[in-house]
């Protein structure tokens, strides 16, 4: 009994405890990791992944996927970069655009890329196209209407700088005052929203309808779940959250490329899978996503810590994420 207790423990907790591990490990190795600072610095990396993480799961638990969320952080980086650019600033997007509220180009930029996850769902939900085709079509789509609006004159292809301290300051700002204990305001708004992700995935029709899709699309059209429109209100909300995540990534590094976000879409995959989001759909929490998260921000941070080169760094990240899925296939068999 007690055997089987704590198989069960592991199976249920397993991703915590390869945290766990992995922390131990390079605690071990140099015990200077184990600060403040070094968690610190891994939230705020790992924050903007965090968000689009979280979108990203809205996608996986309905049994579909995403490959457009890289191309939409970038559309809605360089969107929110160019026109919160300080006036002063010689190479200006739009060099006669007068100095907006901060929240206008936000909003704009996370209206942005809600629509275009209105697009994804409308072609998954309405034309019945698989989501990787669509969503495939979707990133390529996108990358090319931001690189035209990137290559637009004067700005001519040009990397965003010069960007307003009142906007960079969200993404590097931080609030409290001693600075070991101070804690990143990028960081307090990705807690934020995974709360408001855990409260839709748990407390909310949407959430509810969301499980049955995944785990049984027959079932759910049958028990008068109007699939079509839950599939495409999932993809608005995980369009929206990759524009916030493209925002706070233009404000973290200051500026933005129409090259932003690329491959992001394949790392919040990798997050969610690790962290126990079922490929089959149906099954995934938010504590699992951030978890997920924070592996491979200890992974990217900690290795790099340690001196570890970035090519160890990708096959270790590579074999987790081959054993994260086998589990979740051997598991899936299992229950069928």
């Amino acid at each position: 009994m007690n055997a089987a207790r704590i198989k069960n423990f592991t199976s249920q907790n397993a991703i915590y405890i390869v945290l766990v591990l992995l922390i131990v490990g390079i605690a071990v190795y140099d015990p200077s990791f184990i600060a403040i600072t070094t968690l610190r610095d891994i939230l705020l990396q790992s924050s903007t992944r965090a968000i689009i993480a979280l979108g990203m799961a809205f996608i996986l638990i309905t049994g579909g996927t995403d490959l457009s969320a890289g191309r939409i952080v970038g559309l809605t980086a360089v969107i929110s970069a160019s026109m919160l650019q300080m006036e002063t600033y010689a190479n200006r997007f739009f060099p006669d655009l007068g100095h907006l509220n901060m929240f206008i180009p936000i909003i704009l930029a996370i209206i942005a890329g809600l629509l275009v996850g209105l697009l994804n769902g409308f072609i998954v939900a309405k034309l019945n196209v698989p989501p990787f085709i669509a969503t495939l079509g979707t990133m390529v789509g996108v990358y090319g209407l931001n690189s035209l609006y990137f290559d637009l004159p004067p700005n001519s292809s040009q990397p965003i700088g010069g960007l307003r301290e009142d906007f960079t300051k969200l993404g590097t700002g931080y609030i409290g005052v001693d600075g070991t204990y101070s804690v990143p305001y990028i960081v307090i708004i990705a807690i934020i929203v995974a709360v408001i992700v855990w409260v839709i995935f748990n407390k909310t029709q949407l959430g509810k309808n969301m499980y049955a899709i995944g785990g049984n699309i027959q079932a759910a059209n049958v028990s008068g779940i109007r699939v079509s429109r839950n599939i495409m209100y999932i993809y608005m909300i995980a369009g929206a959250l990759y524009g916030l995540a493209g925002v706070l990534e233009a404000a973290r590094t200051g500026g933005a490329t129409n090259n932003y976000g690329n491959m992001y879409e394949l790392d919040a995959i990798a997050a969610c899978v690790v962290g126990g989001v079922s490929t089959a759909g149906g099954i995934g929490t938010v504590p699992g996503v951030m978890a997920g998260v924070v592996i491979f921000g200890v992974i990217n941070y900690g290795l790099t810590f340690i001196g570890i080169s970035p090519y160890y760094q990708l096959i270790i990240k590579g074999l987790i994420i081959v054993a994260a899925v086998a589990f979740d296939i051997r598991k899936y068999v299992a229950k069928k």
